[in-house]
């Protein structure tokens, strides 16, 4: 069971149980061997069969939910990819209303078939899904599920289906106009801290006296929630009231560092922002996040006037090491491997960038850090502006969320995050995003309509250095600047 199922499944079960009624399970395996899917099949159907009658439907799918706990991993996977196989939309009927939709003659006969034909488009599997939603926690039941199945994604790539539709089903329940937000202090619920310490995703809390730091007067820290879910946060945001931009993660987090009145900061990062909900996944609350926040901060302390993120750059290191081994631009491959020849040649290790990243010394060795330090902060320039195939939409995905909700690409970060964590995914690089608030509204409008990328003159200035030193940047794809405002 994933650790971060905090409510008790054992307490659902014995709530389903109860309300379900008197009708017991089918003895089922816990890892449903094939010999017995059958039975779940059956039981599937009868759920979906019950429909029309509203309590039948919601006892039959307390019963499927209750049956899903019983089982381990295994079982859970082989419970999903039936739900993914055997109750799809019906094809044939698909495309037999839809023929008659074509050949309908009279508006009324069009409305008609219109509206068979969205009856027809509700697959089996959405209709039980739909039923959790009147029962208790089943709305939680349901994310949970689809954090599971994300799981499963890699090795049954046919629950791509399955997740889809649970993806918009939630969607449709967890509006933003819903969210409320919470201000969290040490004399917050325990239990709620608890979550906050077990959901943090970005920099862990390491124990109570990193959590007191992480909310003491010069920090803030906000939980969202939704009513669908009470109790359960959705996200939690952190910031730090400091001055001027912060750089480096460790710095901001070290509980030694001086206290900064927030009546004299100027400026508040957002340096932690974690999804609580796994199964909640690629369902966007846009700019509301961002915004709620800085409108209950410029209200509390109106001497703020600069707002940034102190971002992890996830993928920069894995697309490098990408690059690194694939054939791409021959004259940049060259270029930095005969930089990381000279830093290995310094530490005496192999000249990759596993064996220089991950050696401890070279954050001690000024003469690496100078050899690496250019190369990489232009390759890490490079890799936000890279875009994914399918949707020019950049590569990153903390680059995508923040871009989207209006932010620009403010500064590169050299030795930001030194953890292992930060090495691994970044090679200890970390950026800013900043919201400037007179700004946000075009960025969005840009991003959302061209996939504009906002960026700071120091970040154009970088990749036009390079540029000009070794030609167009292979693959880059440069978007003109947007009234004058920073966009590359």
């Amino acid at each position: 069971m994933n650790s971060r199922f905090i409510f008790s499944w054992k307490t659902l079960q014995r709530t389903w149980s109860d309300w379900r009624g008197s009708d017991g399970l089918p003895g089922i395996s816990p890892d449903l061997p094939e010999e017995e899917r059958d039975t779940v099949t059956k039981l599937l159907n009868e759920c979906v069969a019950a429909r029309h009658g509203a309590v039948t439907a919601r006892q039959h799918a307390a019963g499927i939910g209750e049956l899903y706990l019983t089982l381990n991993a295994t079982g859970r996977r082989h419970f999903l990819e039936i739900l993914a196989d055997q109750f799809a939309v019906d094809q044939d009927q698909v495309r037999e209303v839809s023929h008659r939709l074509a050949h309908s003659d009279d508006e009324e006969t069009f409305r008609q078939q219109v509206l068979e034909l969205r009856e027809a488009l509700i697959s089996p599997r959405q209709q039980l899904l739909q039923q959790f939603n009147a029962l208790p926690q089943g709305v939680k039941f349901l994310i949970d599920m689809r954090a599971e199945l994300l799981g499963f994604l890699h090795d049954s790539p046919n629950l791509k289906r399955l997740d889809y539709d649970l993806q918009q089903l939630l969607a449709t329940w967890f509006d933003v106009g819903f969210l409320r937000v919470t201000q969290l202090d040490w004399q917050s619920p325990a239990a709620l801290l608890e979550k906050l310490m077990a959901y943090e995703a970005v920099h862990a809390i390491s124990s109570w006296r990193d959590m007191r730091h992480r909310l003491e007067w010069d920090r803030q820290c906000y939980a969202f929630f939704h009513p669908v879910l009470p109790g359960e946060p959705l996200i939690f945001i952190e910031v730090a009231l400091v001055k001027g931009l912060a750089s480096s993660i460790q710095s901001l987090l070290d509980d030694q560092r001086e206290d900064v009145d927030p009546q004299q900061a100027d400026t508040a990062i957002f340096y932690s922002i974690s999804n609580a909900q796994t199964g909640l996944k690629g369902i966007s609350f846009g700019p509301f996040l961002i915004k709620k926040v800085v409108d209950s901060l410029s209200h509390s302390l109106p001497n703020l006037k600069t707002f940034s993120t102190l971002s992890p750059i996830p993928g920069f290191r894995r697309w490098l090491e990408k690059r690194l081994a694939d054939n791409g631009s021959a004259h940049d491959k060259d270029s930095f491997a005969t930089v990381l020849a000279e830093a290995a040649q310094l530490l005496d290790v192999e000249p990759t960038l596993a064996h220089v990243i991950d050696d401890p010394r070279w954050l001690e060795n000024s003469e690496v850090c100078d050899l690496l330090k250019e190369p990489l902060l232009t390759l890490c320039a490079r890799y936000l502006h890279e875009r994914r195939e399918r949707d020019s939409a950049p590569l990153d995905p903390v680059a995508r969320f923040h871009l989207g909700n209006g932010a620009r690409i403010e500064q590169l970060n050299w030795l930001g995050d030194v953890s292992s964590k930060g090495m691994r995914e970044s090679c200890g690089l970390m950026i800013n995003y900043l919201y400037a608030l007179d700004d946000i509204k075009d960025n969005i409008e840009a991003y959302s309509q061209e996939k504009q990328i906002a960026a700071a003159p120091r970040i154009r200035k970088l990749l036009s250095e390079h540029e000009e030193k070794q030609g167009p940047l292979s693959g880059l794809r440069r978007w003109g600047n947007r009234k004058g405002k920073g966009s590359s």
